[in-house]
């Protein structure tokens, strides 16, 4: 299947490791220029090095995007170096795990405003080039369902997220911007939550493993996937949706 996102700019935040390394490798794979951001430099390097490998514009820089400043910098950098913008992904999460304050807050800036922002910075860009795609990346744990003992503030938000982007394509379908969500369900890599969690708790690992149909964790990879054909092509028609990836985790109809 051809995703036409050949030469396309594709800006991704939170995208050094994990989820959104995947995706960045996602996109440089069907030859999109990408620009990446997050907040640990040596990652952020080691990632961009790989993209390059691919023979595609790389933009890769340094950013807290809870910082309005400092995200507006970063998407106004990757514009320049991109020469026009395509697609944005929203992966980056504060991970506000936690129910005191400091989780709250990094969930509300990191996870919500920080995707908010760049959506309303991004949009005009999009516009200009004929069209795009927003996907936001959101999580079965809020997005899709509520699962006590939950993190709250970290799950509260991700369903925000599922709320905003089906206002955004609403409001965006007359400039041709698709938005979309992605809700990954539990994904395992080196470094990652789950990897920590099997460290500190095999039982509570194994518990949620057997809750999956498929006896296992999903991949950063199986995710990508799924977000670059959201912002590709080939999903031309669909908008307004949030697209489960987790082996069938969640078992509600919808």
């Amino acid at each position: 299947m051809e995703l036409g996102l050949r030469g396309k700019g594709v800006i991704v935040t939170g995208g050094s490791r994990g989820i959104g390394r995947a995706i960045c490798l996602a996109f440089a794979r069907e030859r999109a220029h990408v620009a990446l951001c997050a907040r640990g430099s040596a990652p952020l390097e080691r990632t961009a090095s790989e993209l390059r490998a691919f023979g595609v514009k790389v933009h890769a820089a340094s950013c807290d995007v809870a910082s309005e400043s400092a995200l507006d910098a970063f998407l106004d950098g990757a514009r320049a170096a991109l020469g026009a913008v395509h697609v944005l992904v929203n992966n980056a999460s504060g991970f506000g795990y936690g129910d005191d304050d400091a989780s709250w807050r990094a969930a509300i800036e990191i996870d919500l405003l920080a995707s908010v922002r760049a959506s309303r910075r991004v949009t005009p860009w999009l516009e200009a080039s004929g069209g795009g795609a927003i996907v936001h990346v959101s999580s079965t744990l809020g997005g899709l369902e509520a699962d006590h003992p939950a993190p709250a503030a970290y799950a509260t938000l991700k369903g925000a997220l599922v709320s905003h982007s089906k206002l955004l394509a609403l409001a965006l379908a007359e400039k041709r911007i698709r938005v979309n969500c992605v809700a990954p369900g539990s994904i395992d890599f080196p470094g990652g939550v789950w990897e920590s969690i099997k460290a500190s708790s095999d039982a509570t690992y194994q518990r949620v493993l057997a809750s999956i149909p498929w006896r296992r964790m999903g991949t950063p990879e199986e995710v990508a996937h799924a977000v670059v054909f959201l912002a590709s092509d080939a999903a031309s028609w669909i908008t307004g949706t949030v697209l489960a990836v987790d082996g069938g985790q969640h078992k509600g109809n919808l």
